[in-house]
């Protein structure tokens, strides 16, 4: 079962996260736990469907710089449109 944490306690979403975890895209599997943001390590596009997403249409982020955020609770970093790469999700 995914775990999203922003619904067992109310934190303020401008906080930082208290952990991070490595993200692996996949068209077909919503992430474990859902991060209220992600930091891209290496650069490119990045294809994501949003927590409050009605479906599992991406939102395509276009030349995500390296070192770069994506402020957006997501639950599924999609494989098919990211060509960034070392994304972690940041949670809590």
């Amino acid at each position: 079962m995914t775990y999203d944490p922003s619904k067992d306690f109310y934190r303020d979403p401008s906080l930082p996260g208290r952990t991070a975890f490595i993200v692996a895209p996949t068209d077909t599997t919503d992430l474990p736990v859902y991060p209220k943001s992600l930091y891209v390590g290496t650069g490119g596009d990045v294809a994501v469907v949003p927590v409050g997403a009605a479906d599992d249409t991406p939102i395509p982020f276009k030349n995500v710089p390296d070192g770069g955020y994506i402020l957006l609770a997501v639950r599924r970093v999609m494989r098919t449109g990211t060509s960034a790469a070392d994304i972690l999700g940041l949670a809590g």
